[in-house]
């Protein structure tokens, strides 16, 4: 028997870049609530908002003054309880970010910890330089050192991510006490969870010297700690427990046994887990040396985690990726057939699916040209490091101009006039100038869109018990191609077919076609350049199921791709 938070599909929303409704350039909780009817006509059940705390915005939102608010350019309390009723009334649950690695820097508990005398002195990590050095040799998320002295304070505070982000010392009982109210708090107003950020670098077992990396100097004493463990328990049967709720995890290098360590039921920790083993597929030791995508390393990823873990948090891009079309997919020719691809490929995976904002429309990269429009503090880290290291600026602007965070924070593509219809004012960041091609309201009077495929793929996951609760069985993993079956005891096995590449493949096999990304009605053997196919094996059509699905005109969409049937 699924939980709730198996069965349905997650919408992350970045909330400055989602929808702006007072004309000041940055998204707004009253513009999400102007959108809840859209994303329940997708299938959406949950939402996930990144923070919309108060925040000095060193790190957009990820460094918190303030757990127990909302921040004045989001809205108000009020206008989050207002979001919260309005969503339950259409059956959509609201979790929120829980970054309780570091606050800000301007946290009145920071501040007060500045004083070496106060009762906040240990909610922070604070040691004495060694000899007019750092306290120890530990490398940064954000490139450089991670320690900063404070002339105020005498000594130097630990921040693993940027200065104004220090971290909080876990080891201090009051921090965890503190933390568990915060959570009730939240809970108490009729959230549903938590995704908590970086969760598996917050419990420091040791401040010693680490051995020296390329990157993150110091990381084998605080990656995955059995400390964090012992927090998560405590926070399972403290809090979680007494609510219908979930937690997923943000974990930064984990294996599939950590992973599991984490999120198996009988853990009593996680409920999911993020990993980036699948982000890391198309890199050279860190995100910021690309090389040629390849399908198969994917997809071997991909399989791999559906094999070790018993229920997976499935995504392609979010807020600190670039987008899924640009990145595995063809953003130029064939924009639209890989987008819908992707698409199949993460409504067919075992798990809960995440899809963050523009994704359903197929939203690619930035198109900016210069680091001046760039807003990032971890891409401006970058880059100037690069620069202390002697890489031309042509070769620095290409490792930003790939991995960038900003690539998934441009405003939200609505419609093809002014701003993308996002803000009536200046926005935050610059649109891409694809919107007036790319964007929600040519796509809904479409049915042949990116966006009307994603609303069929999730009403299909919804409406096939194979692919809610079947297991995964990879059939081949090659450079173009990834088919795996999903199987369920007393059901038809289905077999996913996806293409990744430009050219035709013959891909034989027998069964009943249930959805082409062509709008093809019949199965041949032949897959077009980069479609996705789902066939039942046992030959026969599920009319009950198929009856449950949104209209797709697969006449338009066959003519639109000159497919002769």
């Amino acid at each position: 028997m699924l939980t709730w938070w198996q069965e349905r599909v997650v919408y992350q929303i970045y909330p400055r870049s989602f929808k702006d409704s007072n004309g000041d350039g940055l998204g707004d909780l009253a513009g999400i609530i102007e959108e809840l009817d859209n994303l329940r006509d997708l299938g959406i059940g949950v939402l996930w908002l990144s923070p919309v705390y108060p925040s000095p915005d060193a790190d957009n939102g990820y460094d918190i003054s303030d757990y127990r608010n909302i921040d004045p350019r989001y809205g108000s309390l009020a206008d989050m309880d207002r979001l919260i009723a309005e969503a339950e009334r259409r059956d959509i649950k609201i979790i929120m970010d829980l970054v309780i690695n570091h606050t800000s820097d301007q946290h009145p508990w920071f501040q007060a910890s500045r004083d070496p005398a106060s009762p906040y002195r240990d909610w922070y990590l604070w040691r004495p330089g060694r000899k007019g050095r750092q306290p120890n040799n530990w490398t940064s998320f954000f490139a450089g050192r991670c320690w900063e002295f404070d002339e105020r304070s005498g000594e130097f505070y630990l921040h693993l991510f940027s200065k104004e982000q220090p971290d909080l010392n876990w080891r201090n009982p009051a921090v965890l006490a503190e933390i568990e109210s915060i959570m009730r708090f939240w809970l108490d107003r009729g959230i549903a969870g938590f995704r908590c950020d970086v969760i598996n670098v917050i419990y420091k077992t040791s401040l010693e010297n680490g051995r020296q990396r390329l990157v993150l100097t110091g990381s084998e004493h605080y990656l995955s700690q059995p400390g964090v463990h012992e927090i998560l328990r405590t926070l399972r049967a403290d809090v979680l427990n007494r609510y219908d709720c979930f937690a997923v995890g943000e974990t930064v290098f984990v294996s599939p046994l950590q992973a599991r360590d984490l999120c198996l039921p009988e853990r009593r920790e996680l409920d999911m887990v993020f990993t980036f083993s699948q982000m890391e597929t198309d890199q050279l030791f860190v995100k910021w040396f690309k090389r040629r995508f390849h399908a198969g390393r994917l997809a071997r990823n991909l399989a791999r985690w559906q094999a070790d873990l018993p229920w997976n948090a499935n995504y392609l891009e979010n807020h600190d990726q670039p987008r899924s079309v640009s990145r595995f997919g063809d953003d130029g020719r064939y924009w639209a057939e890989s987008a819908k691809l992707l698409a199949t490929l993460l409504f067919s995976l075992r798990g809960t699916p995440f899809v963050y904002q523009g994704q359903e429309i197929g939203m690619t990269n930035f198109d900016f040209t210069s680091m001046d429009q760039v807003r990032d503090v971890e891409s401006h880290s970058v880059y100037a490091m690069a620069g202390k290291l002697g890489i031309p600026r042509p070769w620095r602007w290409l490792m930003i101009r790939f991995s960038s965070r900003d690539n998934g924070r441009t405003p939200m593509q609505w419609t093809a006039g002014p701003n993308a219809g996002f803000s009536r004012g200046t926005p935050w960041l610059g649109v891409n100038h694809n919107h007036r091609r790319i964007n929600l309201a040519t796509q809904l009077g479409d049915p042949s869109s990116v966006r009307s495929w994603y609303k069929l793929m999730i009403a299909l996951r919804a409406a096939e018990p194979v692919l809610l609760a079947g297991s995964f069985v990879t059939v081949k993993t090659s450079r173009s191609l990834f088919a795996f079956r999903r199987e369920l005891a007393g059901q038809a096995p289905l077999l996913v077919l996806l293409n990744f590449s430009a050219r035709q493949r013959f891909v034989p096999s027998t069964g009943h076609l249930v959805v082409s990304s062509y709008g093809k009605t019949g199965y041949n053997g032949q897959l077009e350049p980069w479609e996705a196919a789902i066939l039942r094996l046992d030959g026969s059509s599920s009319n009950a199921i198929e009856k449950k699905l949104p209209t797709i005109d697969t006449a338009s969409q066959t003519a639109s791709k000159g497919i002769a049937e």
